[in-house]
């Protein structure tokens, strides 16, 4: 690890904003990323209320080169950028603004993150039956991102919340080319989805830290060749994984996707490949101590 340079009139301002924010990790996987590098980068937090200031601040200063932007910020900050891809805008809500020539780009990474997970990992999702379980704002970037820029056979959506569940089925069946079923989640809905799915991805909080003997997915569900993807990362193994573990099958632990939207923030803002493991290392130390 070579150490970042000290900090000078040339050093350029990454920061992550949102409120509250004190909880953050992405001050610590950034900063370690820039330090392993060797770059005259920093990364800092913001508690920010107005959206619009903040914005407004950062095309203002010009070595404000990055901003990570997390809840409750991720929809309203897209209307004080000046591009925005047309995936992005489809998925409603934003992760990511850089500052280049003058202008504010605003992305996501979070879809192309568990989309990276996958790849990977060494999963093939190109014609193959992909369920994803929750039609939250996680789900929403995944299947997007997925539709887009994949050539998967069939998207199964589940959701317990109907207007939720129908309000992404209808945005991806007219904003993509994608074949999407979707169907409310009862004991039945599951059964018939999880018998076709080749990838399932578990995009709710069941399972979640301080619950972490929950699951949505009977063991008895699974079947061989399946891969399961679970986007939670407290515990780092929740018990889906562990079922589909214990049924011989593949798994991806949701910190695989937790560090790769970061690893693709850091490599726009720097222009450089990321250290991905040192910034993995942080972030399992984080979720360990």
């Amino acid at each position: 690890m070579s150490g970042s340079p000290a900090i000078s009139a040339k050093t350029q301002l990454c920061a992550v904003i949102g409120n509250p924010i004190g909880h953050s990790m992405s001050p610590a996987i950034h900063n370690a990323g820039y330090a392993a590098k060797g770059l005259d980068f920093v990364y800092v937090a913001f508690a920010v209320e107005d959206v619009k200031g903040a914005l407004a601040g950062m095309r203002a200063f010009n070595g404000f080169r990055g901003m990570s932007v997390t809840i409750p910020h991720k929809v309203e900050v897209m209307k004080y950028c000046d591009e925005i891809a047309e995936v992005d805008r489809s998925i409603g809500a934003i992760n990511t603004v850089v500052h280049e020539d003058g202008k504010l780009i605003g992305f996501g990474t979070d879809g192309p993150g568990a989309l990276k997970s996958l790849t990977d990992h060494g999963v093939e999702v190109d014609g193959k039956n992909v369920l994803v379980i929750g039609a939250g704002g996680a789900a929403r970037a995944i299947t997007f991102t997925l539709a887009w820029t994949t050539k998967l056979n069939e998207l199964t959506l589940l959701d317990i919340n109907e207007e939720l569940l129908h309000g992404l089925a209808s945005d991806l069946k007219s904003g993509t080319k994608a074949n999407i079923q979707a169907s409310l989640s009862t004991p039945d809905s599951l059964a018939a989805a999880m018998a076709k799915a080749d990838v399932i991805i578990h995009c709710t909080s069941i399972g979640m830290h301080p619950k972490e003997d929950a699951s949505l997915v009977p063991p008895d569900l699974f079947r061989a060749g399946q891969f399961v993807f679970d986007i939670v990362y407290n515990p780092l193994e929740t018990k889906l994984l562990k079922d589909a573990k214990a049924k011989g099958l593949k798994t991806i632990p949701g910190v695989e996707m937790f560090v790769n939207q970061a690893v693709l923030q850091f490599e726009r803002f720097t222009g450089v490949d990321a250290p991905v493991e040192v910034m993995r290392n942080i972030v399992l130390e984080n979720l360990k101590s």
